[in-house]
C-alpha cells in the first residue's frame, strides 16, 4: 500500500501500523505535526471496508487535529488513531491493553483519547499499559458534553452572522447522526426552541431523541432534501459532496462531524450557493479543549474548560467575517488561521 503519494498524505511525521496476534489488534496511528506540542487526537474503532480506507481516515483526521488544536489555541500537535474492526465484536481488555503498549512505544509523541466507538472505559484499559492517554474518568472525563456545547454555540454564531440574531426559536435543524455528542446538541437546540428533524442508522437512538425532544424522524437519505434552516452533520464525514449539495435547502451547515466536505472544492461550491459553513474542526473543538484542561498545572477545571469552549463562538465570528471580506470559503480561511498560529506560535 502506497502512503507517501496518497492525496491525503501531508508530510505526516509518522504513520505507524500496529498489530497484535493474540488480541487481534490491527491499528494505524498517524502523527501529523508536533510543532505546537505532542500530537493529541482520539482513537476511533471502525469496520473499514479496506485497509486503504483506514489509512485515508487516519491521515485526514490527524491533519484535522493539527488544525483543530491550533485554532483552539491549544499547545498540542495533531494526531489520530484508528482500530480496524467491528466494535460490537472485537472489543476486549486484551485488545485495548495491546493498543496501550503500542502507544507506549511512541514515547509521548502521540496521546490518544476517546472517539467514535471508543469509550472512557476503553481508554482506562489503555491506561493500564501507558500514561499517553487523555480523557480519563475522574479527570476531564467524557468530552461529549463540551463538544455538543461548542457545536451549539457555533450554530448560534452562524445565525448571528447570516441573520443578525442568535434566536433559535422556530429555527429548523436537520441533525444527521445521533451519537452522544449529537444527543447533547439536540438537547441544547430543543431547549433553545429549535424544531428538530433527525436521522440515524440506530433506530433506538432516533426513538430516544424523538421522545425526549419532540423531534421528527426522517429517513437516512431524506435528511438532505428537507426545507430547513440548518443542516447539522453529526455522523461520519464527506456528507457534503457532489450528490448532496444540489439537494440541500439549508442556508447553514454546522455540525459536529469531522471532515464534512468530501473535497476541498465543495467548500467553495456551497459558498457560491449562499450556504454558510462552520468549518468542522473549529465548531467541534469543545471535546479536545476539555481534554486539554486535564493537563493544566492547577488541575482540571470544568469552569475554565467551559469558558475556553465559549471562545468557539468568537473564532467562528472572525472566520465568517474574513470569509465575507476576502470572498473566500470559510474552510480555507480556517486553514489559513491555523497555519498562521502554527507558524507564529500560540
Amino acid at each position: 500500500m502506497a502512503v507517501f503519494n496518497k492525496v491525503d498524505f501531508d508530510n505526516h511525521e509518522q504513520v505507524v501500523f500496529c498489530s497484535d496476534k493474540e488480541s487481534g489488534l490491527k491499528a494505524i496511528i498517524a502523527v501529523h505535526n508536533t510543532k505546537l506540542g505532542p500530537a493529541v487526537g482520539g482513537c476511533r474503532m471502525w469496520d473499514y471496508t479496506t485497509d486503504e480506507d483506514a489509512v485515508t481516515d487516519a491521515l485526514r483526521l490527524s491533519k484535522g487535529m493539527t488544525y483543530k488544536n491550533a485554532v483552539a489555541r491549544l499547545p498540542f500537535g495533531g494526531g489520530k488513531s484508528v482500530i480496524i474492526g467491528n466494535a460490537k465484536e472485537i472489543k476486549s481488555e486484551q485488545l485495548f491493553r495491546a493498543f496501550g503498549r503500542q502507544l507506549e512505544r511512541l514515547s509521548g509523541s502521540y496521546y490518544s483519547a476517546e472517539d467514535v466507538n471508543i469509550t472512557c472505559d476503553d481508554v482506562a484499559i489503555m491506561n493500564k499499559e501507558t500514561n499517553y492517554v487523555l480523557g480519563l474518568e475522574g479527570k476531564s472525563g467524557n468530552p461529549s458534553p463540551f463538544t455538543a456545547y461548542g457545536t451549539f454555540l457555533g450554530i448560534k454564531a452562524a445565525l448571528q452572522h447570516q441573520r443578525g440574531h442568535q434566536d433559535l426559536a422556530g429555527i429548523k435543524v436537520a441533525v444527521q447522526g445521533l451519537g452522544a455528542v449529537a444527543y447533547g446538541l439536540c438537547k441544547h437546540l430543543h431547549e433553545a426552541g429549535a424544531t428538530l428533524f433527525v436521522t440515524d442508522i440506530n433506530e433506538q437512538a432516533v426513538e430516544r431523541v424523538v421522545n425526549d425532544f419532540n423531534a421528527t424522524a426522517v429517513g437516512i437519505d431524506e435528511i438532505y432534501d428537507l426545507d430547513v434552516d440548518v443542516y447539522a452533520p453529526c455522523a461520519l464525514g464527506a456528507t457534503v459532496n457532489d450528490t448532496t449539495i444540489p439537494r440541500l435547502k439549508a442556508t447553514i451547515i454546522a455540525g459536529c462531524a469531522n471532515n464534512q466536505l468530501a473535497e476541498s472544492r465543495h467548500g467553495e461550491i456551497i459558498r457560491e450557493k449562499g450556504i454558510l459553513y462552520a468549518p468542522d474542526y473549529v465548531i467541534n473543538a469543545g471535546g479536545i479543549i476539555n481534554v486539554y484542561y486535564e493537563t493544566a498545572p492547577a488541575g482540571y477545571s470544568a469552569e475554565a474548560s467551559t469558558k475556553h469552549v465559549e471562545g468557539i463562538f468568537d473564532t467562528l465570528t472572525e472566520i465568517f467575517a474574513r470569509s465575507e471580506k476576502e470572498q473566500k470559503s470559510t474552510h480555507l480561511i480556517a486553514d489559513e488561521l491555523a497555519l498562521e498560529i502554527i507558524e507564529n506560535g500560540l
